[in-house]
C-alpha cells in the first residue's frame, strides 16, 4: 500500500466531504486519518489515506483535478512508531499575541516534538475577555516531560496545563 497526505483547501459548501470520500472509495484506498474544518467561510483538511500503489498516481491525478479546490498531495512512506512517551495537554490562558509561538517554542527547546495543535479563541465566563485554549499532542523522552510542563506552567501567571498520559 502507498499512503497520500492531502492537504486541500476549497469554498465552503455541502458534500466536500463526499467528494472526496467517493473519490477515495473509487480507488479501493482507505481513509487513515484527518483533521477536517470550516473557518471563515473556507473548508480545509489534511487526510491521510492507503491506497494500493497500482491506483495511487490515478487517485493522485484525479484529486488534483477536482475543480475549486487548491490541492497539495505528499506520497509518503508510512512511519514505524516512536518510542517516546506520547502526551496530551490542554491549554488555556488569556488570549494574546504570539502565545503559539511561546508554547511551541518552549515545546521546542524541550525536546518535544508537537505532532498535533488544535486551538480555539472563545470568550471568558463572567469576565468577556478572550480566553485561547489548546488541545496538543506532544512525542518526548520521559525524562524531559515534567521539566517541559514546569516550563509551560512557567511561561504566563494565566496558563492552566491539564495533562493526560
Amino acid at each position: 500500500m502507498n499512503h497520500l497526505i492531502i492537504s486541500f483547501i476549497t469554498a465552503d459548501r455541502p458534500g466536500i466531504v463526499k467528494v472526496l470520500s467517493d473519490l477515495i472509495s473509487e480507488h479501493k484506498a482507505n481513509w487513515k486519518k484527518s483533521s477536517l474544518h470550516q473557518m471563515s467561510g473556507v473548508f480545509a483538511g489534511v487526510i491521510e489515506i492507503a491506497v494500493p500503489a497500482e491506483n495511487a498516481e490515478n487517485l493522485a491525478e484525479k484529486l488534483a483535478e477536482l475543480p475549486g479546490f487548491k490541492m497539495q498531495i505528499e506520497h509518503v512512506q508510512q512511519q514505524a512508531s516512536t518510542p517516546e512517551t506520547l502526551l496530551v495537554l490542554e491549554l488555556t490562558a488569556n488570549d494574546r499575541a504570539g502565545i503559539v509561538q511561546e508554547i511551541s517554542s518552549t515545546i521546542h527547546h524541550h525536546g518535544g516534538n508537537l505532532l498535533k495543535l488544535v486551538s480555539t479563541q472563545e470568550s471568558a465566563p463572567h469576565a468577556g475577555h478572550e480566553l485561547f485554549k489548546a488541545k496538543v499532542t506532544i512525542s518526548a523522552e520521559k525524562n524531559n516531560i515534567e521539566p517541559m510542563i514546569d516550563a509551560l506552567e512557567n511561561l504566563a501567571d494565566d496558563l492552566m496545563v491539564d495533562i493526560s498520559r
